[in-house]
């Protein structure tokens, strides 16, 4: 999905969602080519805290106005997407906990990757096409998503 095609009502909250998708390949990609131990544990812990803060963005605030405006045709989709951070959620947490040097670290934040990258799939492919065919106005949900990841930078911890 090209965010600069994106209608009004829609592109400010699918836009900061879109760059969130984006930093966090990058960092994926980051990690796969760092070297050290430190660099690694770096480069996990930031998309560890973004990703936290990207999934309490859409559940708290995104997903339950599409719920809301979009009705029944959104549903299953949103499901899904919950039950994928749900299982994102347990391996930040277990990738938070670890080190480097632990055994299965880079395992864990590869599969981390793996979910992350159908969950934007699914994301950037099925729903936010049908927001925006359906002409859900997110413009409440950018200022009030915005507002919250500021708030949420200070406070969640890497």
């Amino acid at each position: 999905m090209n965010k600069s095609t994106l209608p009004a009502p829609q592109k400010a909250a699918l836009s900061l969602l879109l760059d969130d998708h984006r930093n966090a390949k990058k960092l994926f990609k980051q990690f796969k080519e760092a070297g050290s131990g430190a660099e690694k544990e770096e480069i996990a812990q930031t998309v560890c805290k973004e990703l936290t803060i990207h999934t309490m963005l859409e559940e708290e605030i995104f997903y339950p106005l599409v719920r809301r405006e979009g009705g029944q045709p959104f549903a299953d989709l949103l499901d899904e997407a919950i039950v994928e951070h749900a299982s994102a959620k347990d391996l930040i947490a277990q990738i938070q906990a670890m080190r480097p040097a632990d055994e299965m670290y880079d395992a864990k934040v590869t599969v981390l990757c793996e979910y992350i990258n159908h969950h934007v799939k699914e994301e950037e492919e099925e729903l936010f096409p049908k927001i925006v065919n359906k002409k859900i106005d997110l413009r409440e949900a950018a200022d009030m998503m915005a507002a919250r990841k500021e708030e949420l930078m200070g406070t969640v911890a890497a």
